[in-house]
């Protein structure tokens, strides 16, 4: 019988048409979340406005925050605190004044803020024009100790990247949040190939979002939704979500299997980082 089992929570939701009223939303979901017992949840990439990167606009710096001064961060360290839940809450970040970044800030079951991790890998093409809106990040991969355990964060593009994933493993982390805004094409092949293979890789669990829906007003991007749990083996824990339709996942996750997992398949172990060189070299 498992004796380290959570329960984890992600939302794949549609845009309203305002901060506002994602804000609402996103209150709501959590109290429902936590009435099914879930201890750990995470929003999508960018969660309180469109996915604004379809078009290069100067109007959309005005949905940055500071974190963890500005107010989305404090209402929702004020929900964590009520609920006893961690929350993974992405957003648009201001450091100062033109310098904004794509984070996710990381906040406690007891309302604590813990850190945030800022988006390093960043695209530039048609419909992701995100190097317009944000830096690079900077913070490296940061690994968060929190009541449900050990936590990283990858955000969207990342995910492309194994090195990252990597790190996060090598820091200790337990559960990987990769909150997403990815639409119908190429990707979607890769969908349940890549993050699935970080947990194998790295003997982890891994939750991912996608926001669902089309948000007409900024462009042809569809968001293909498919939110999942999977496991260290790379299966899927329950269904994976709807394409179409928000939607509530809560799933439970054996913390054993990390250690099982790795016991088994010693990719630790056998790792050989004094060949590596040419990763960073080149």
């Amino acid at each position: 019988m498992p004796t380290h089992v959570i329960r984890a929570a992600l939302l794949q939701a549609r845009w309203t048409g305002d901060k506002q009223s994602m804000l609402d939303k996103h209150v709501e979901y959590v109290e429902q979340a936590a009435k099914q017992g879930a201890q750990v949840m995470c929003f999508q990439e960018l969660f309180y406005g469109p996915y604004f990167c379809q078009v290069q606009d100067p109007q959309f710096y005005g949905l940055t925050e500071k974190i963890p001064d500005g107010p989305t961060t404090k209402l929702f360290q004020e929900v964590a605190s009520r609920h006893q839940i961690v929350l993974i809450v992405p957003m648009y970040e201001e450091d100062q004044t033109g310098v904004y970044y794509n984070t996710a800030a990381v906040i406690d079951a007891d309302g604590k803020y813990l850190g945030k991790y800022r988006k390093t890998h960043l695209p530039h093409v048609s419909g992701f024009w995100e190097k317009f809106y944000f830096r690079p990040g900077n913070l490296g991969y940061p690994v968060f100790d929190t009541a449900v355990g050990r936590l990283g964060v990858y955000i969207c593009y990342d995910r492309h990247f194994p090195e990252g994933a990597r790190v996060l493993g090598l820091h200790g982390a337990e559960l990987v949040f990769i909150p997403s805004a990815t639409s119908r094409g190429l990707s979607m092949h890769l969908w349940k190939i890549e993050q699935t293979s970080h947990a194998i890789a790295n003997g982890y669990f891994v939750g991912t979002i996608n926001r669902v829906g089309q948000e007409r007003d900024l462009g042809p991007n569809d968001y293909y939704g498919s939110s999942y749990f999977c496991d260290p083996r790379g299966q899927f824990v329950g269904e994976v979500a709807s394409e179409k339709d928000e939607e509530l996942l809560v799933r439970d996750l054996n913390m054993d299997l990390v250690r099982e997992v790795r016991n088994t398949w010693q990719f630790y172990r056998d790792r050989r980082p004094e060949l590596y060189g040419d990763i960073v070299a080149l």
